[in-house]
């Protein structure tokens, strides 16, 4: 069994515990690595290494151009590992190994989109009020980056955090969730051969309250990124709070995709199948709501039914698997939990609701793609996040009864709309409280458009231009140029 060790300063190291844990297929059921139980004091030892690379090392002493020539190389060396690092995450996450090739693929596309912006920071000089100063502004990097990532795409959003942090100038310990931390302990490999200076990328393995806690209250951690449950992510913002350490956070949703009478039927309901059983449905922007207009609800529900049960599962390494198993027992037993609530709320089952038998499956964490009609929105299984392939539909008559039920949620992740009205997707853009909304389709990210939430999804924005902005602080700078005296004792 592959037994992996942490990467500080450059290096790999034997965690301080001197103690690892399993990870486990999720298609098999069994272990199959052993990942480093990371402590306290491997976590001081990371951020005293990103810091000195930060103050004092080789990558303090790069011009911007510099450390964006080094991202597109690291850009190159993704490129060239991606069907290794793709097959690790399949054998660590279970998702399908098209998507996580593709998303591989993709990745590097990020560190050279930051790499080229990079150089192009800029401050401004500033018209005064006052004479006899010149003043201008510049951006900073605001120093050690605490990157803590999910289980569902690794290294995927870990560039959502990283490329821009490093395109800032800062340095990164990297924290990935303890049930898909393989692939993050691969691709820091990656960062000497690409030929980065030791302790800029750094990464801690471990669990949440011995690594993550630590990592977040680390005096030397300027910044802090996450991406996750809401529930975590309160608790990691009120301890970085309380240092008044800066902050982005994702947060998952509940996101509504909503079909008009007017819609491409045929096209909407591949989106809704697309949005909700693509990546088992453990996607935070997973389209979990179904909202349908009444006018053609049935026939919406015939054809999404008749979608659905083609759905083919099964190994993840298959190019023929359309729906993989769920990552980990604990979200496997959460999905089947919701299940049974939808059940007891009174929701129509109408597809699916149980533990798929297909020998296909073997002895993996498999849902059958779960399909509930007439639901309401009041209920818990419309309003809590399930993380896994459970589709529930929701009836409206109208407009406004669409907007008023999409945006009835605490969460505010991402919506979907699907009609041929292109005043009516204009409205409904305008209206929806979502960070992201989709128009006839579903699902696409690209590092050039921001993405965040809204209420309770998080704060802060990724990809994007503006993402850049998260790992930097403004100085602004006074110069006298000799014209001013008078009174030190008075404000000028």
């Amino acid at each position: 069994m592959k037994r992996y060790e942490l990467h500080i300063n450059g290096q790999s190291v034997k965690p301080s515990t001197d103690t690892w844990f399993e990870t486990q297929n999720p298609f098999t059921g069994q272990a199959w690595a052993q990942i480093p139980r990371g402590s306290a004091q491997d976590v001081d030892s990371a951020v005293q290494a990103a810091h000195q690379a930060f103050t004092q090392g080789a990558w303090s002493q790069m011009t911007a151009s510099q450390r964006g020539l080094l991202m597109h190389r690291l850009g190159d060396v993704i490129a060239k590992r991606a069907e290794q690092l793709a097959q690790t995450e399949v054998r660590d996450n279970g998702k399908l190994y098209s998507e996580m090739l593709g998303q591989l693929n993709y990745v590097p596309q990020w560190y050279y989109y930051y790499g080229g912006l990079a150089d192009k920071v800029q401050g401004a000089t500033l018209p005064l009020d006052k004479k006899g100063y010149f003043a201008y502004t510049r951006h900073e990097p605001m120093g050690v980056v605490a990157a803590i990532t999910p289980w569902n795409s690794p290294l995927l959003l870990l560039a959502w955090k990283i490329a821009p942090a490093l395109a800032a100038g800062c340095t990164v310990v990297v924290k990935p969730s303890e049930f898909t931390s393989a692939s993050t302990l691969e691709f820091a490999a990656l960062f000497e051969e690409a030929g980065f200076p030791p302790g800029v990328f750094n990464v801690v393995t471990g669990f949440g309250h011995e690594v993550g806690s630590a990592l977040v209250g680390h005096p030397l951690v300027s910044k802090v990124t996450f991406t996750g449950s809401d529930a975590t992510g309160r608790v990691i913002n009120q301890q970085a709070g309380a240092q008044l350490k800066h902050t982005s956070l994702e947060l998952g949703g509940k996101s509504p995709n909503i079909i008009f009478d007017d819609a491409d039927l045929e096209q909407a309901v591949n989106g809704a199948v697309s949005g909700i059983f693509a990546a088992t449905g453990q996607t935070c922007i997973a389209g979990s709501r179904l909202l349908v207009q009444s006018t053609v609800y049935d026939e919406v529900v015939a054809r999404l039914l008749a979608l659905a049960k083609t759905a083919k599962m099964g190994n993840p390494m298959d190019a023929q698997t359309q729906v993989g198993p769920i990552t980990t027992p604990a979200q496997y037993q959460k999905v089947k939990d919701y299940i049974d609530v939808a059940k007891g709320e009174g929701a129509q089952l109408l597809l699916g609701g149980k533990p798929a038998d297909d020998a296909a499956c073997g002895n993996g964490w498999f849902i059958e793609p779960t399909i509930f009609g007439e639901v309401r929105n009041s209920m818990r299984i419309a309003q809590e996040e399930v993380f896994g392939p459970v589709l529930s539909i929701i009836r409206f008559d109208n407009e406004q009864e669409a907007l008023t039920i999409a945006n009835d949620i605490r969460f505010g992740l991402a919506a979907g709309v699907w009609t041929s009205d292109m005043a009516r997707a204009i409205r409904m853009s305008e209206n929806l409280k979502a960070g992201t909304v989709w128009v006839n389709t579903y699902r696409a990210v690209s590092f050039m458009a921001p993405f965040g939430g809204y209420k309770d999804s998080g704060l802060g924005r990724e990809n994007g231009i503006g993402a850049i902005g998260e790992y930097l602080q403004t100085k602004s700078v006074w110069i006298n140029s000799g014209a001013v005296t008078g009174n030190p004792f008075v404000m000028r």
